[in-house]
């Protein structure tokens, strides 16, 4: 039976990450599969939790041995509640990837020679088995390298857009609109014709989404943001906003000022606040501090967080089939990815490449490819 190398991640109930290549058995595709060989997976920044968990990446070691290469770094006593349900566990890695269909089962004969592009959570592997129907097949001509970033960003910002319409909100915002998902959200929203406010964090990614075509962009690191973020949702009329920051204030205020907007024209006694309901998703941890919630604006909130996989069963198959063909049709242009370096699955291991690829740098973004030597 052929082998493939995957990666492999384990935390040890005795303190220690264990991130290691394998060599694992191909099965044969069974009916209704089709095995893959993977040629292209992004790293996302969900991706550093399974990867990494809470080890002290500061501590890494490297090693490499005849049966492949490894990375050993301590995990604190005191993080290991937060990740009891892997403990000793090997698991896969790698959220999403594409690749090419060599094999396929009775049923999906017809899928052999395509690019697809998958969302299963071991894609830093050179082969995948997997069901046909988890494959999102794309046109003719796409490659894997650019099929690679077809589910965790471009489903997430086509979601954002998604659950406004079914939540009865009219416009958005976003934070940090300047990573790779918020050019998308920009470009759907463009083409779509909704009201967006982006907030970035520095002058020169204000310059980068008007490069772009943004009509709203806000620098938070200003000091009129609040001013200028009145003035967009008095403009807009935006009461939903998707946070990727997490930690800090930015939600609460975002909040705030919808408040302050919404009652600007109240008068007498005005307990509650407005009736509108303003809502702000987180969706990321860039700040892994706590969220901290002024409460300044009324009774009529929420805050909540927002996972891509449960928004799509909220949706349904056929919604999200719709969905996911989009994603394939644009995938050259609203949904395209532009990669800084290709790593090969032993270079993921190397800590200079893992401190560029932490740092999740605005207009930085690797691609692994694992049968690169």
């Amino acid at each position: 039976m052929p082998t493939g190398i995957q990666l492999m991640s384990t935390i040890t109930r005795e303190g220690q990450l264990q991130l290691a290549t394998h060599q694992s058995e191909l099965p044969g595709p069974g009916e209704g599969q089709v095995l893959i060989r993977i040629e292209a997976a992004p790293i996302n920044p969900s991706d550093m939790w399974p990867l990494f968990g809470p080890a002290d990446l500061r501590a890494a070691e490297v090693s490499s041995s005849d049966s492949g290469a490894s990375l050993t770094a301590p995990v604190d006593a005191s993080f290991l509640p937060m990740v009891h349900a892997r403990l000793d566990q090997t698991l896969p890695v790698g959220n999403e990837g594409a690749g090419v269909v060599i094999e396929a089962g009775a049923g999906a004969e017809h899928l052999i020679g395509k690019t697809v592009s998958l969302s299963h959570g071991a894609s830093y592997a050179q082969f995948a088995c997997v069901p046909a129907q988890l494959c999102l097949v794309h046109n003719e001509g796409t490659t894997p390298a650019q099929a690679a970033s077809s589910f965790v960003n471009p489903l997430t910002a086509l979601g954002m857009v998604e659950t406004m319409r079914l939540e009865g909100h009219t416009a958005l915002v976003h934070t940090a609109a300047a990573s790779n998902l918020g050019q998308m959200l920009n470009k759907i929203c463009l083409a779509d014709g909704v009201d967006l406010i982006n907030i970035v964090r520095s002058a020169e990614q204000v310059e980068l989404l008007q490069s772009q075509g943004a009509k709203i962009v806000l620098d938070s690191s200003t000091a009129d943001f609040k001013q200028q973020l009145f003035g967009a949702l008095d403009t807009t009329g935006a009461t939903l906003a998707f946070d990727a920051v997490g930690g800090g204030q930015l939600a609460s205020d975002i909040l705030a000022v919808m408040e302050q907007v919404l009652s600007k024209d109240a008068s007498g006694l005005n307990t509650y606040g407005s009736e509108a309901h303003k809502q702000v998703y987180l969706y990321g941890m860039l700040d892994t501090g706590p969220t901290v919630l002024n409460r300044s604006y009324g009774m009529s909130w929420g805050v909540g967080g927002w996972l891509l996989p449960r928004f799509l069963q909220r949706i349904g198959l056929q919604r999200a089939g719709e969905l996911q063909q989009r994603v394939a049709d644009e995938i050259t242009t609203t949904f395209a990815s532009h990669f800084t370096d290709e790593l090969s699955l032993t270079e993921m291991l190397e800590p200079a490449n893992i401190g560029r690829y932490v740092a999740k740098k605005t207009g930085e973004k690797f691609l692994v490819n694992p049968h690169k030597s």
